[in-house]
């Protein structure tokens, strides 16, 4: 008789460790504008692949729409194939909290002794999955403390890039009233305007008032 409570008592312990993260993710519903193909079942089966960089489906997605773009070397990054050799941990946070200057910041690279960060603004947590794509591509990019303009302008260049293959290969992701997607359009333009090279977007990283402090270049982006 006693095996047989404790054998119960064991059974209730462990139900209770696993139900809750079984209702978290029975109770997960895909937004609208998720591309269809991202469907629960399609998300679950993604997951184990992801999960390593954070709690949020739409990371997932993101991660996973960088698949067969100029993002696939982002996308790796991420996962670990990085100057730290470990997945990069992506959260949205208040950005404000680590310095009032970046509150307004759309997105920020961050290490913090050997591990890598991307902090993504809040206000974009709605944002379709494929500007979120887009602009991990960029951050993906910043993996150490140090940073140039050469370093800033071919990230966003990739941006760019990448953005126009997120559109050809899933155009329901241009939600034009969402402001990461204006970011994104008004970087696809400069790109155009380029005839699909950086000459307009190196101009416009030259000119924003917050990189005036940065050198020339960084280590891996020493000539662009």
């Amino acid at each position: 008789m006693k095996i047989r409570k404790i054998l119960f008592a064991i059974a209730i312990a462990q139900f209770l460790l696993i139900a809750p993260s079984q209702a978290k993710n029975n109770d997960f519903v895909v937004p609208a504008n998720f591309p269809k193909q991202y469907t629960k079942e399609y998300i679950e089966k993604i997951t184990p692949v992801y999960k390593s960089t954070g709690k949020d489906p739409i990371i997932y997605v993101a991660l996973d729409m960088l698949k067969g773009t100029n993002g696939e070397f982002s996308r790796n990054a991420i996962l670990g194939n990085n100057l730290s050799q470990r997945p990069v941990k992506i959260e949205f946070r208040d950005l404000g909290e680590i310095n009032p200057e970046y509150k307004s910041f759309d997105a920020l690279g961050w290490k913090k002794g050997k591990n890598l960060y991307i902090y993504i603004n809040p206000r974009h947590k709605d944002a379709p999955p494929g500007a979120i794509a887009a602009l991990l591509s960029h951050e993906a990019l910043h993996q150490d403390e140090y940073n140039s303009l050469a370093e800033e302008t071919y990230a966003w260049t990739m941006e760019a890039a990448v953005w126009c293959e997120i559109l050809r290969i899933f155009p329901e992701s241009d939600e034009n009233l969402h402001p990461l997607v204006t970011r994104e359009n008004t970087l696809k333009k400069l790109f155009e305007k380029g005839n699909y090279s950086n000459k307009y977007i190196k101009k416009t990283v030259h000119s924003n008032a917050g990189y005036k402090n940065l050198p020339a270049t960084s280590p891996g982006f020493e000539d662009l």
